[in-house]
């Protein structure tokens, strides 16, 4: 696993608390807007609808996940009561979990709510929370930022790194695409986003959150040559993730594993007929090792699905 320390001086902070699971500071999945997000890295060879650096009314947001309503059970309240206080950070507003004003994710933040100058990893959309606490266990010298935005998937989290009592994990119940928009850069080494919700149907892909405008935000945070790793089961968001990664200033794909797709993208109603489509060759990474294998994965295995790794590198921009 490959860690960048970077160095970067802001005076913007936040501060950890307990938050009652539900409430109405709590919202579902990481949500993106493609047409909001402000274009400061990459070029695309895509449409500029991408890539529009105006803020809409918060009803007319682009949202990356479907809002539900997350009871816990007894065990995951407890955790809850338990270990918010130590993990989970007072960072958002409102019940779309965009960032609270004044907050700034910076290396000051990093040194305030870690108590270290370590690199720092953010996972987004973390689901369970089984891989990012199992490399926060595994990699003591580095600090993790876990993303999430269901309830119950926030608190396992809490519960997996609350049992362990490891010093180097926090949570954040935000929305991911608006936490970059207000990260300094220089500030991340590594994001990973493994599994992301592939919104299947074609007129819901401006959905997923691997888009232009979320690229050039996490180009910005990075370290130079920091990296983003993503991985997904689903042959059409692989595709996806190529027509907006692989020809954007600023991003090197790093993978050595050449692959076969459909060049057309299919829907939730005719993904069986992507066999039949015409196909080219693209290139992909071999499988993370530091990516655990979780229930998630196991079960797409056993499906018959085919996991698409991705290791992107945010080099110089080239104009």
């Amino acid at each position: 696993m490959q860690h960048i320390a970077t160095q970067m001086n802001s005076n913007t902070m936040s501060e950890t608390r307990n938050v009652t699971p539900g409430s109405s500071n709590h919202s579902e999945e990481h949500m993106t807007d493609p047409t909001t997000t402000p274009t400061t890295a990459g070029v695309s060879n895509a449409t500029t609808d991408n890539a529009i650096a105006t803020h809409p009314h918060p009803l007319h947001k682009v949202l990356s996940f479907v809002r539900r309503s997350g009871r816990l059970d007894d065990r995951l309240q407890r955790a809850w009561d338990n270990y918010a206080d130590t993990y989970l950070l007072d960072i958002t507003t409102g019940n779309l979990l965009d960032v609270r004003e004044g907050v700034t994710l910076n290396r000051n933040f990093v040194a305030q709510h870690w108590g270290n100058d370590n690199p720092l990893i953010v996972e987004i959309g973390t689901g369970q929370g089984e891989n990012v606490v199992a490399a926060a266990a595994a990699h003591p010298e580095t600090n993790f930022l876990a993303l999430e935005v269901y309830d119950p998937g926030v608190a396992h989290t809490l519960l997996l790194a609350g049992k362990q009592g490891l010093p180097n994990i926090r949570v954040a119940q935000v929305n991911a695409p608006e936490l970059f928009k207000v990260t300094e850069p220089g500030t991340v080494a590594e994001v990973w986003t493994f599994f992301p919700d592939p919104w299947p149907k074609k007129k819901h892909h401006k959905r997923r959150i691997v888009q232009v405008g979320m690229s050039d935000d996490i180009h910005r945070a990075l370290v130079e040559n920091g990296l983003w790793r993503i991985a997904t089961d689903i042959e059409d968001y692989a595709l996806h993730v190529h027509e907006v990664m692989d020809h954007l200033d600023g991003w090197t794909n790093l993978g050595g594993v050449t692959v076969s797709l459909p060049v057309e993208h299919v829907g939730k109603g005719n993904a069986d007929m992507a066999a039949d489509m015409p196909h080219a060759d693209f290139t992909e990474s071999e499988r993370f090792e530091g990516r655990v294998l979780t229930n998630f994965e196991k079960k797409g295995l056993a499906a018959g699905r085919v996991i698409h790794d991705f290791t992107y590198q945010a080099v110089p921009v080239s104009r």
